[in-house]
């Protein structure tokens, strides 16, 4: 049989296509295995008691960091990640720990344990949170830990500056991320989040399994490689700045739609925009940015160009 170039580009989009779908199933039997672990280990709602007391401390760090260096956050299970670019070549990092619990004693016996570290290497840095939630760490260093403390509530917000060049991967399990003014290779990938990105270059790659995504160019081109950004269920907003020159890729998988609202944004030869698939070009084109929705609405919109 004789394969023509128009097929086998077709059938290499249908793959990478389905390389998606797998992706974002996946996320989802994540979310839902973790919702059931949840019901079946813990004790429901309606029978849990709140915590009598709260504790919140500050824990600061500063560590000097090179050029184009790589830093990797691991979060905590709740809570939020702040990161901004800065001048300086240091890492700045901010974290509020707070624990619940229902005695002073619990509470310090907590704090031994729900903390993060901090792994250095040449021009690397790691942010290890530890605590309750993982069993290896601790069976290695909190043997006799009381089982009633296990399931308590507790977050960490970290709040992080860094040099505008730095690869970043975080990876969180549910709150709230926030990353702008950073370019280099960036991966998040989050349980549940809402994710907010401002960002004008590097390569971007995000999938989150739930919440919702917003993505603001901060310039009328990308600088770097491209991005993928892929959300299993929610909504996910695109805003284009007016005169932005690049290719927009956009699908939604299963339900939902597109909303398209940059008039600028035309359909790319041979192809036709439909509510559940765009594969366009604005200005005079560029490197490509692919953005997919499980279940859920993509926007795509006009956004002003924040001056300096």
């Amino acid at each position: 049989m004789h394969l023509t170039k128009k097929t086998i580009i077709s059938a290499c989009a249908s793959f990478a296509l389905l390389l998606q779908v797998c992706a974002i199933i996946l996320s989802a039997v994540v979310i839902a295995g973790a919702q059931q672990k949840n019901k079946k280990d813990g004790p429901t709602p309606a029978t849990a008691a709140t915590p009598k007391l709260t504790r919140t401390t500050t824990r600061h760090e500063v560590r000097r960091f090179g050029y184009a260096g790589a830093l990797t956050i691991i979060g905590a299970p709740a809570g939020s990640i702040t990161i901004e670019a800065w001048p300086r070549s240091e890492v700045d990092i901010t974290a509020d720990i707070e624990l619940r619990a229902d005695t002073e004693e619990d509470l310090a016996r907590l704090s031994t344990v729900n903390s993060f570290l901090l792994d250095e290497d040449t021009n690397r840095l790691r942010i290890l949170t530890t605590g309750t939630h993982d069993k290896a760490f601790m069976k290695k260093v909190a043997k006799g830990f009381p089982k009633n403390l296990l399931g308590l509530p507790w977050k960490i917000d970290y709040r992080i500056r860094v040099p505008a060049m730095t690869d970043i991967e975080i990876d969180m399990g549910r709150g709230p991320i926030t990353l702008g003014g950073v370019e280099g290779t960036i991966r998040i990938t989050a349980l549940e989040s809402n994710l907010k990105l401002n960002v004008s270059g590097g390569l971007v790659t995000a999938t989150v399994g739930a919440g919702a995504i917003n993505v603001a160019l901060e310039a009328r081109s990308w600088r770097g490689a491209g991005a993928d950004i892929r959300l299993a269920k929610g909504d996910l907003t695109l805003e284009l700045p007016a005169g932005y020159s690049g290719d927009i890729n956009a699908d939604i998988l299963r339900t939902g739609q597109i909303a398209n609202e940059y008039s600028a944004l035309e359909p790319c030869e041979r192809t036709t925009f439909t509510a559940r698939s765009i594969k366009g070009r604005a200005g005079a084109g560029g490197p490509t940015l692919s953005f997919t929705v499980g279940d859920g609405t993509l926007s795509i919109k006009k956004a002003e160009i924040k001056e300096p």
